[in-house]
């Protein structure tokens, strides 16, 4: 009769949350399986550790979940259609500026400062912290367009250049909060940021 498989010895979604800091914090070239193996928990081995997660790229896929399941939630308002326009950009912009200058977790955004230049054989991970970063994208420019349908943006704006405008300055917060820039100075940038919104505003209650 065939023995049942010891039993798991950890937290699974422990041990995911430490190795969502380590990627966050080292990006995912630097952190290395012995750094993960060592962090995400006591009972960890080599052989439970491929059992739970299959393989270091298997676990990012599951770290990237987490992190826009708890973190990552900064950008859900982009979607809350009962904002207006102007208070979910504003609202994704302040939550971010927040959250990447927190102290009990890595300064900036773990999807845009996991990695950014790569070897080759990492171009599957680059390609799906992409997909995750068009999505945040998309989110600027659905409130872009909405802002431009009901006339709170003029209607000779740029929705695209709008658009990127906005998300540039998002993932720029996390050079700067990972440089040392403090929530006040970066929650000062966002009201400077939203400056070019309001000058389309602006246009459009004279037009």
């Amino acid at each position: 009769m065939a023995q049942m498989g010891r039993p798991r010895s950890f937290d699974r979604d422990e041990a995911i949350r430490q190795a969502m800091y380590l990627f966050w914090q080292y990006g995912y070239e630097s952190t290395s399986l012995s750094l993960l193996k060592a962090n995400m928990g006591s009972g960890i081995t080599a052989p439970s550790f491929y059992a739970a997660f299959g393989s270091k790229e298997a676990l990012f896929a599951e770290v990237v979940d987490c992190y826009l399941a708890t973190h990552g939630q900064v950008n859900d308002c982009l979607w809350d259609d009962t904002l207006s326009p102007r208070e979910a950009v504003e609202l994704a912009l302040r939550r971010s500026a927040r959250m990447q200058t927190e102290q009990d977790h890595p300064k900036g955004c773990l999807i845009v400062l996991s990695i950014s230049t790569c070897a080759p054989e990492h171009d599957h991970i680059h390609t799906l912290l992409a997909t995750r970063r068009s999505h945040t994208r998309e989110g600027f420019m659905r409130n872009v367009i909405r802002a431009i349908e009901q006339g709170e943006l003029s209607a000779d704006t740029h929705a695209r250049a709008l658009a990127l405008s906005l998300h540039s300055f998002e993932i720029g917060l996390s050079t700067e909060a990972r440089d040392g820039a403090t929530w006040h100075d970066l929650d000062a940038a966002v009201s400077s940021a939203m400056q070019a919104w309001d000058a389309h505003s602006l246009r459009a209650q004279r037009a």
